[in-house]
């Protein structure tokens, strides 16, 4: 391999893993995390198209398991910004494994509809929490979290039976009412993980910073050692 290949086959590395998010978008919850809590923060997008300025996070705490049952709060927030001037959140959603058989909540989003379509090409769910009492996921009333909002409450999923462990994954919000984005009124949201203190069902990877300085670190090595070589070759041919 030629010394251009290695620095190109380097430099490429180095991109990819600065791009890579810091965990999978699942976690993987048990007796000994009681307690912990994840924060995710989501992206925005309709048909395909993302959707600048269209945001959310929420935060889950495992607060308890008692027989069947999970039990969580919950902490959602419209982050929304310019060019978007209004929207309000009015679901989330996930999935979960295994696969609950109800779910109650209050607070907020104190509706829930099991395994029902989530819009924008996402497909099924396991278990979605709405602002108001609807047919599905999909949406509907006038509720929900506006700009700069939050809203909080606790949810419990239940079991067949009782599970030593549980993961959480595929994390989406519901966006409505949507202005100052011309044609879309509506839209949808994917979550990624973004702390947690809980176990998690991706291995935590170094920061995006991080993982750039080392990939310029092999990058140096590489040249100092073309240096070093140099000079001897030169004598060799003397």
């Amino acid at each position: 391999m030629t010394f251009r290949k290695v620095l190109a086959g380097l430099a490429a590395s180095a991109a990819m893993m600065a791009a890579a998010p810091a965990f999978a978008d699942s976690v993987t919850l048990g007796s000994g995390d009681i307690g912990s809590s994840f924060t995710l923060n989501y992206d925005g997008f309709s048909g395909g198209t993302s959707i600048d300025g269209l945001t959310g996070s929420t935060t889950f705490r495992l607060t308890g398991i008692s027989g069947n049952d999970y039990t969580f709060d919950y902490s959602v927030s419209n982050t929304s910004s310019a060019p978007v001037t209004d929207s309000r959140i009015s679901s989330f959603a996930f999935n979960t494994d295994p696969t609950i058989s109800s779910a109650t909540s209050t607070g907020a989003f104190s509706y829930t509809t099991l395994n029902s379509n989530y819009p924008n090409g996402i497909g099924t769910v396991d278990v979605c929490f709405k602002d108001a009492q609807t047919g599905s996921c999909a949406g509907g009333g006038s509720g929900g979290l506006t700009l700069g909002e939050t809203g909080t409450g606790s949810f419990t999923l239940s079991f067949s039976q009782p599970v030593s462990s549980l993961t959480l994954s595929d994390f989406y919000v519901r966006y409505q009412s949507i202005s100052g984005v011309p044609g879309i009124s509506s839209a949808s949201g994917s979550g990624t993980i973004s702390s947690t203190g809980g176990s998690t069902g991706g291995t935590p990877v170094p920061e995006p910073g991080m993982l750039g300085l080392f990939g310029i670190g092999l990058v140096g090595l590489a040249l100092a050692r073309r240096r070093q070589t140099a000079p001897r070759r030169l004598a060799l041919a003397a």
